[in-house]
């Protein structure tokens, strides 16, 4: 990485996934689907077609899309892309206290939804997700799907347009 689009549109399937298939946390199909869709004039063009394709998901596999996605700040294994945004925004560095905190309100948000909390780190510091959490614990579960979901699509933009030569810089909201 990073790969040009001309590249990407000249990738045979295989090749493509492994590129931009974490765009999508572990889930591959999607980058599979898109591959046939080529050629992208735009990271713009690529990640709209994603996302149609993650849309067009099941109500199941939107679950499953979501549940694919690491707790913030927390001490496992977890995609090279998520320890990379995760460490931009402080989540490496959280002392004993901070851990203890994002553990309990992971847990209280997975309690509540019964999925991670996902939020697209990238501009935000350890104050500013806390208090997302705590805003977002108060929605309803459908309020949070739909949440999870554009998160995701903002995550997917991010990532692509790291990755791909010649795009600029995000600017997430």
């Amino acid at each position: 990485m990073p790969y040009t689009l001309d590249q990407l549109n000249a990738m045979a399937e295989v090749d493509f996934v492994t590129a931009v298939g974490p765009a999508f946390e572990e889930t591959p199909a999607i980058a599979a689907q898109v591959w046939a869709q080529r050629p992208f004039t735009s990271v713009a063009d690529l990640h709209q077609r994603m996302v149609a394709i993650a849309q067009a998901l099941s109500a199941e596999d939107k679950l499953a899309l979501i549940k694919a996605h690491p707790d913030l700040g927390t001490r496992v294994a977890m995609a090279e892309a998520s320890v990379v945004e995760q460490s931009q925004a402080g989540l490496n560095t959280l002392n004993a206290e901070e851990y203890e905190l994002f553990q309990r309100l992971n847990l209280d948000y997975k309690n509540k939804f019964g999925f991670p909390f996902i939020l697209a780190v990238t501009g935000h510091t350890k104050v500013s997700i806390l208090e997302n959490f705590d805003q977002r614990l108060r929605n309803s579960t459908d309020e949070e799907i739909l949440t999870a979901l554009l998160e995701i699509e903002t995550i997917a933009r991010s990532r692509l347009e790291a990755w791909i030569q010649g795009t600029s810089s995000p600017s997430l909201p």
